[in-house]
């Protein structure tokens, strides 16, 4: 069967219960596979067969329990922020004109409750506040109870509602209760201040959560809005780059952002491509080199063609990344949502029972006690602080993940992380730079040798051997000029030959200089020996008979790669090296990077093999490669970490990307886990503590010892601030350096 998955913003969600309401409906609508819903970036994934539902029925049915869906593609995240910016004034206008009504209904219920006709200013004042201000709270707790559901406007609907109209009819009827003996207490100051206080936590919530996915907002501003566009007749248009086609002739002018993926077909400038690689030194594009969108054009015009636009660009990609990930959920997380989801209608039990109990035991105005604890009850409880707990900590660490250049693709692999106690690390191009570069240069005369560099030089540049495209690129960077050459002779498998000025030259392996007899004798070959027993690769460079110096070629170890192993293995981490590449090389790398442990000349299929025994030992994995042949390991390791620089299969598998060459980013990746599972466990401690303490509080557990009895008043003020504070600890992980 054919699915598909799809991220749509869901909007009017108000609690964690809420988003455990959407994420029921979306999963029994038919054609749906499997959903998931985000509470803290409100935000819904949903895997659904095309040929049964479409977005417009989903949208359907989340709009019959009281929510919505945003399933336009175009301005997608526009309309989301559009949405929310409307929302958050909504709930500040909310709270604006709740705050200004309830504080005189304050005023008057704790100093002048004695004065002529003031219950009925209290009446008056808090209507509007509890019924209008506040109907959202009413109009979505129907919508749930049609459904069978029950989330944080039920309490919130329940409790207001319950004190108001109490309250209303000891305003209408006192002689009720003084004919029993007791004075009729109102509540309206107890209602109207819990709709303003939920209303003053919502916009600290709201405001809270946009802060949390900034990180994403800063990738999504990194593409250009409008690009150039070349005709055929060589006329200039602006267009917007959502029309941009592949195939598309583009001009991008010095200080511009590239708009899409492409080829260069003309100019030269470089491109700060920092974004992407994490690396400052911009880079110079030329004739067929590719641009990626996001990157910042220099000082050059460049004409490029078109290849991947709009959801196919590597930046669109790193955005949906970011954004699955920050939506994602921890497997502490599941267990929350099962909790929040049952979490409402136990409260409610609880209401009844403290109501019950008061009834039952309570000596004088048991009804009145009993009805006020029962509100206080629903008041104070809430399962906002335990839903926030885990999303907003994901949400963060992601975003400060990407800030640091590590792409954190879901959230149980930035939970698991903190875990890995062995990493595996491949050799090429994760430890090593990847490609071949020169080492060194040794002459048997050093007056010759800037002749015999420009000499070289030519020779190299016209041979397509991957060393000598490292020799050229050495011998360039040093500012050496070639000499004109008539032409040279290319021996496959073996080197380059050419004649200069009455001299024949040759550079090549020990085969060429052998069947040319040059004499493999001395200091320079020597010293040739050395370099290959050290895993470095030689060309031998001879005039005539005689050899007159001999380059030195090796895979690099990263500058970074000591010191990232080094601090792992001081944290108790294990790290261990596999690659393909023969047992002498691979002991030299494990060497001089400082690894222990290595195994060479091993298959894909020998790595995934290894990294199962490591499991089987118990060990928690992470498995660090760039190449298509450690994909098979990065999918069996707990953690696949893969380095940007490499194939999109390996980082279609990873859970971690690291968008840059450092391998410094595993150490910091592991930091980064352990603190955000840190914050989460914390969060869900006070969440928890909040409710444990607060509901035998609220249902007047102290009365009978002390006769302390919780105002419903303080019990939304209680209620907003721990939502307020899990939020607020999440985004302490902002101030977290990593290191």
């Amino acid at each position: 069967m054919q699915t598909v998955k799809e991220i749509f913003p869901v909007l009017e969600m108000t609690c964690a219960a809420c988003a455990v309401s959407v994420e029921s409906i979306l999963k029994s609508a038919d054609g749906v596979q499997d959903a998931g819903v985000n509470f803290a970036n409100q935000d819904a994934w949903v895997s659904y067969n095309p040929q049964v539902t479409n977005p417009q029925n989903l949208r359907k049915a989340v709009q019959s329990i009281g929510y919505d869906l945003i399933i336009e593609k175009d301005n997608q995240q526009e309309l989301k922020e559009t949405a929310q910016k409307n929302h958050f004034q909504q709930i500040k206008k909310r709270f604006t004109w709740s705050f200004f009504l309830s504080l005189p209904v304050v005023i008057i219920a704790m100093f002048f409750m004695d004065m002529p006709y003031g219950n009925w200013i209290m009446l008056a004042l808090s209507a509007p506040v509890v019924f209008y201000f506040g109907r959202s709270f009413f109009v979505n707790a129907w919508k749930q109870s049609l459904h069978a559901k029950a989330n944080m406007d039920t309490l919130v609907a329940l409790s207001t509602g319950v004190a108001w109209l109490f309250s209303a009819f000891n305003t209408f009827y006192p002689e009720f209760w003084h004919r029993r003996g007791i004075h009729p207490h109102v509540y309206y100051e107890a209602a109207a201040v819990v709709i303003s206080f939920i209303s003053l936590g919502k916009l600290l919530e709201e405001r809270a959560k946009s802060n949390t996915s900034s990180a994403l907002k800063k990738l999504m501003g990194l593409q250009p809005k409008t690009v150039t566009l070349i005709q055929a007749n060589e006329e200039m248009t602006e267009l917007p780059v959502k029309q941009v086609q592949p195939g598309n002739l583009l001009l991008v002018k010095p200080g511009e952002k590239i708009p899409v993926d492409g080829i260069v077909t003309e100019g030269t400038s470089y491109i700060d491509e920092s974004m992407i690689s994490g690396e400052p030194i911009p880079v110079l594009k030329e004739k067929k080199a590719k641009v990626y969108a996001g990157t910042i054009n220099q000082k050059g015009s460049l004409r490029f063609t078109a290849e991947k636009v709009g959801a196919d660009t590597l930046l669109a990609q790193i955005i949906q990344m970011v954004q699955e990930a920050q939506g994602s959920k921890a497997p502490v997380q599941k267990l929350v949502d099962k909790i929040a989801g049952i979490f409402v209608p136990v409260v409610i039990g609880i209401a009844i029972l403290t109501f019950a109990a008061w009834m039952v035991f309570a000596k004088e105005n048991a009804f009145t006690y009993g009805l006020l604890s029962a509100v206080t009850v629903l008041v104070i409880a809430c399962p906002c602080a335990l839903g926030l707990a885990t999303p907003t900590a994901i949400m963060v660490g992601v975003g400060k993940g990407a800030e640091n250049k590590i792409l954190i693709k879901d959230a149980e692999s930035l939970e698991l992380a903190h875990k890995v106690n062995a990493v595996v690390l491949d050799k090429t191009g994760t430890i090593t730079e990847g490609s071949p570069s020169v080492t060194g240069i040794f002459f048997d005369n050093e007056a010759d040798a800037l002749f015999l560099q420009s000499l070289l030089l030519a020779m190299e540049q016209q041979s397509e051997h991957p060393l000598a495209e490292a020799i050229t690129a050495y011998l360039r960077a040093a500012g050496i000029s070639a000499v004109s050459l008539n032409g040279i002779e290319s021996l496959t498998g073996k080197g380059v030959k050419t004649n200069y000025q009455g001299h024949t030259y040759l550079a090549g392996n020990d085969t060429l200089m052998i069947e040319n007899g040059v004499a493999t004798t001395g200091r320079l070959y020597q010293q040739a020996s050395d370099m290959q027993k050290q895993a470095r690769s030689v060309v031998l460079f001879a005039r005539g008979q005689q050899l007159v110096a001999v380059v030195a070629i090796a895979d690099q170890i990263k500058t970074s790669s000591k010191e990232a192993i080094e601090q792992m293995q001081n944290r108790g981490i294990e790290v261990y090296m596999l690659t393909g590449d023969n047992q002498q090389t691979a002991a030299v790398v494990a060497a001089e990077a400082g690894i222990k442990h290595f195994k060479a000349g091993l298959l894909p299929s020998d790595k995934a093999a290894f990294i199962k025994v490591l499991q089987e030992e118990g060990k928690v994995v992470a498995m660090a490669g760039d190449g298509i042949n450690d994909s098979q390991a990065l999918a069996q390791a707990d953690v696949g970490i893969a380095m940007s620089k490499g194939s999109d299969i390996a980082m279609d598998v990873a859970k971690i990307t690291l968008m840059g060459s450092d391998l410094n980013s595993i150490p910091r990746a592991l930091q980064l886990s352990k603190r955000t599972v840190a914050t989460i466990r914390q969060n869900l401690f006070w969440a928890f503590i909040y409710n444990i303490i607060g509901i035998p509080l609220a249902a007047g557990v102290l009365f009978p010892v002390n006769g302390f009895l919780l105002n419903p008043m303080i019990a939304g003020a209680a209620m907003a601030l721990s939502s307020i504070s899990v939020v607020s600890n999440s985004l302490r992980l902002k101030l977290t350096k990593l290191s």
